[in-house]
């Protein structure tokens, strides 16, 4: 049986973040309001009025919301998610993403109009547990990041109608799908609770303690392998897309990062639904999806699990680096009227930056006293000429966290993305030397 074609579902940190989604490419987006979702600084960033209109930002634009509902109650905590459900379903999104057997029989009690997704916390890897969740009523299941293709297929094949949803992108955890104690052990940071303080991407030192001398030594490390001793790589699956679409089981991708940058949103969502469409379109170049993910913030990238079995896999950890720069830094986005930039680097006067455009968007090229955008090759490039505010003040030069709106030399796409290489914006901070050396 072959699906019709894949969602492409992107992280909704905030409405600004679920917007963007949605301007380059997501068909759905997810993100929750409260601690009721396994995220909770995002879900601090929406409140019920932002989350309603981001739910009718999509909606007006045929985009579909999961609310994130995925974290484990105690039972203390049973009233308030069933008042949370309740004030949720009132919002008309399009499914909940829930974790717990109880929260299921729960969300279909209470909104049975509303169809529920099964978040990967519940772990998901076989036909048997798949059939358990579907007979509660579950449409979907977001199958466990640990899961191989072929046992989506299985799964498939014993439940034709239930969706399969699997992550292709963004950060791995250390544990099995999350289920990991040491940030509480460490920092009383409960991860199945939604506040895990990513204890697994800090470096570590090892001793060795004889109790009988009470002697303890510090083990040193090889040289070279780094002491960051339990930090995942991050996933990257845009180079088996073809292999995941031609299964035709598989119904929605997703991207993890509701805590990510904006500029991380836009940018992969970009990638992934160019992926997807030159895949249809017989015109799938695994490259050139590959070099704008290169451009984003890593902890280097492993295909992980879906294509290959984890005793296969010596590839999935970077000991060495919590987190390395992309090949590219965001310099400004565009507002969401399309007028003006607010600055995300620091930005002068001769500037140029390129244009990173949602997805089915062209452009004018234009000369002004604002500033030139042109063409260059395949890419569109801005050059600052004025760097003036709305309210008319000027500057040689902005800086990142300046919330003034700076007027464009004409009107662009909503959210458009202006960024540099990272060698020029290393150099603008004075982290790099003119020679392309990191300065002292």
């Amino acid at each position: 049986m072959i699906n019709k074609k894949v969602e492409l579902l992107s992280p909704a940190g905030n409405l600004e973040k679920l917007q963007i989604a949605i301007n380059y490419g997501a068909d759905a987006v997810y993100g929750g309001v409260s601690s009721f979702s396994l995220r909770i600084r995002s879900g601090k960033e929406f409140d019920i009025d932002s989350f309603k209109q981001g739910i009718d930002y999509a909606h007006e634009r045929g985009k579909k919301v999961y609310v994130t509902i995925n974290s484990f109650p105690f039972n203390s905590q049973i009233k308030l998610y069933e008042k949370h459900i309740l004030q949720m379903a009132e919002l008309s999104p399009d499914a909940f993403i829930v974790a717990s057997p109880g929260i299921v029989k729960m969300a279909h009690n209470i909104a049975p109009n509303i169809p529920i997704h099964l978040s990967t916390q519940a772990n998901v890897m076989n036909a048997l547990d798949a059939q358990v969740y579907y007979d509660m009523g579950v449409k979907r299941i977001i199958a466990a990041r640990e899961i191989s293709l072929k046992d989506c297929e299985a799964i498939k094949k014993a439940i034709p109608e239930l969706e399969i949803e699997v992550f292709v992108h963004g950060s791995m955890c250390f544990a099995y799908s999350g289920r990991c104690l040491i940030s509480a052990l460490q920092m009383g940071r409960v991860p199945n609770r939604g506040s895990c303080a990513n204890d697994c991407r800090f470096p570590y030192e090892i001793f060795a303690h004889n109790p009988e001398t009470n002697t303890t030594f510090r083990l040193d490390e090889e040289e070279g392998v780094g002491t960051y001793i339990m930090n995942s790589k991050d996933m990257n699956l845009a180079s088996h897309i073809d292999e995941i679409l031609r299964s035709g089981v598989i119904n929605s991708l997703k991207i993890e990062g509701r805590t990510k940058s904006p500029y991380y949103v836009g940018v992969v969502t970009k990638a992934y639904r160019h992926a997807i469409d030159d895949y249809y379109a017989g015109d799938y170049v695994p490259q050139r999806y590959q070099d704008e993910l290169n451009t984003t913030q890593n902890r280097g990238f492993t295909d992980a699990y879906l294509i290959s079995r984890p005793f296969e896999k010596h590839d999935t950890q970077s000991h060495d680096f919590t987190i390395q720069y992309g090949t590219h830094q965001v310099a400004a986005l565009v507002s969401s009227d399309g007028l003006s930039w607010r600055c995300k680097d620091k930005t002068c006067i001769g500037d140029k930056v390129e244009i990173v455009l949602p997805v089915g968007y062209t452009i004018d090229e234009v000369d002004n006293e604002y500033g030139k955008i042109e063409k260059i090759e395949d890419s569109y490039w801005m050059t600052v000429k004025k760097i003036i505010s709305k309210e008319g003040r000027e500057f040689e030069c902005i800086h990142s966290g300046d919330e003034r709106d700076i007027i464009l030399p004409c009107k662009l796409p909503p959210y458009t993305i202006l960024r540099r290489g990272i060698d020029e914006a290393l150099l603008k901070k004075g982290l790099m030397d003119e020679g392309g050396g990191c300065g002292a």
